[in-house]
């Protein structure tokens, strides 16, 4: 090669480096084989609607994991404003399952995102939140004197000890002498030599209604 030709090939390299690029080629350009280069889109990332959701539902709840354990155990993550633990109205046993309201939402949703499938005592764990738009009105009602179980026992008692008024007592005394009738009757079809014991006490007179003469 001559001295024409290194001159000649030095001059091509300054004038592509000098060149002023084409319309359509810049930074923002990937030049493509067999065509000119096209710009690239910015795929725009949807935006993460803001959480107010401060309400966690909590499923799966282990036996013995009540409320005075569950608040213990999620005041580690924020403030608890109010909690309640679903139970049997007649029993008062626990259906295993709850609800914590939190006073920030960014504490609900760690929660939420941190405690799904947590395995305790033997129990998966399934935490979810619960849209505003979803909580229960009466989700809360009667939260704060906590559950109070009915007591069937003493409500039964009382009812089997009120006076019974003449009509209560006759018609109880006649249930008794029916049922008293149907047994001798088996008795005796079975081909047993039994004399049963006869009943004590009898129905009372009802009242009487008395008309007065008039004047």
């Amino acid at each position: 090669m001559g001295m024409r030709d290194k001159k000649r090939n030095q001059k091509r390299v300054l004038a592509r480096r000098t060149a002023v690029p084409r319309p359509g080629e810049g930074k923002d350009f990937l030049p493509l084989e067999g065509g000119p280069g096209k710009k690239l889109r910015k795929v725009q990332q949807p935006e993460e609607p803001e959480n107010t959701a401060t309400v966690v539902y909590i499923g799966h709840v282990p036996h013995g994991f009540y409320e005075d354990e569950m608040k213990g155990f999620f005041k580690q993550f924020g403030d608890i404003k109010r909690l309640r633990i679903a139970r049997n109205r007649k029993t008062g046993k626990s259906k295993h399952y709850g609800f914590i309201e939190f006073e920030n939402p960014a504490v609900a949703k760690v929660v939420a995102d941190e405690m799904n499938n947590y395995l305790l005592f033997e129990r998966t764990l399934q935490v979810a939140l619960v849209e505003p738009e979803k909580v229960h009105p009466k989700l809360w009602k009667g939260v704060r004197r906590g559950f109070i179980p009915v007591d069937r026992v003493a409500i039964e008692r009382k009812r089997h000890n009120k006076d019974k008024t003449v009509a209560e007592h006759k018609k109880m005394v006649e249930g008794i002498v029916k049922r008293d009738g149907k047994r001798r009757k088996r008795i005796k079809a079975a081909g047993i030599d039994y004399e049963c014991p006869a009943l004590i006490g009898s129905i009372q007179p009802s009242a009487k209604k008395i008309k007065f003469d008039e004047a």
